[in-house]
């Protein structure tokens, strides 16, 4: 073997390592989609959760809340129930909501049980968030829940309702 054959032999090796090694990370990429898309969206929110917050008030004045969730994940992952309750000295919010999703979109229902309010929800999921419009009659309100790990975000907006802003942020509670 003359060293044009052995450059092309050593070329032709690397050439399958570059390949098998591509073969490998885009296998590696599928299995983590697959895994993720068979878990739903929604599986990384199950669980228990407390932390604190803020409420913004109508006419802008602020007060901390404590708060506690507790969500129940339906398999595979597609369905969420969720209780919030939050409370502060002058205030109290207890939101109740079931939800399903299906490719990228969510819909269900809510209730504010302190003030009797119920209603539809609608939005978009995706790994660990959910954008969502919440309304019913007189009421409109949206809602953006993140979850990282063990950490979560959740942010209720209601311009010129009593209640017009609860920003939280919890951990989990164990598992």
């Amino acid at each position: 073997m003359d060293h044009r054959d052995f450059g092309r032999s050593m070329n032709a090796a690397k050439t399958g390592r570059f390949v098998t090694f591509a073969a490998v990370l885009g296998l590696m990429a599928c299995t983590a989609d697959i895994s993720q898309a068979a878990d739903g969206p929604f599986a990384q929110f199950a669980g228990n959760w407390a932390g604190n917050g803020t409420i913004t008030v109508q006419n802008g004045s602020r007060e901390r809340i404590r708060c506690r969730g507790h969500y129940v994940v339906g398999a595979p992952g597609n369905t969420l129930s969720l209780s919030l309750r939050c409370a502060s000295d002058s205030y109290k919010v207890e939101l109740q909501s079931d939800i399903s999703y299906d490719r990228g979109v969510i819909q269900g229902s809510w209730n504010e049980a302190s003030r009797q309010v119920y209603g539809q929800l609608g939005g978009r999921a995706a790994a660990n968030h959910i954008d969502a419009k919440v309304s019913s009659v007189g009421f409109n309100a949206t809602l953006s829940l993140t979850t990282r790990g063990n950490r979560q975000e959740v942010l209720i907006r209601s311009p010129g309702s009593e209640i017009s802003e609860v920003a939280i942020s919890l951990s989990r509670k164990g598992r």
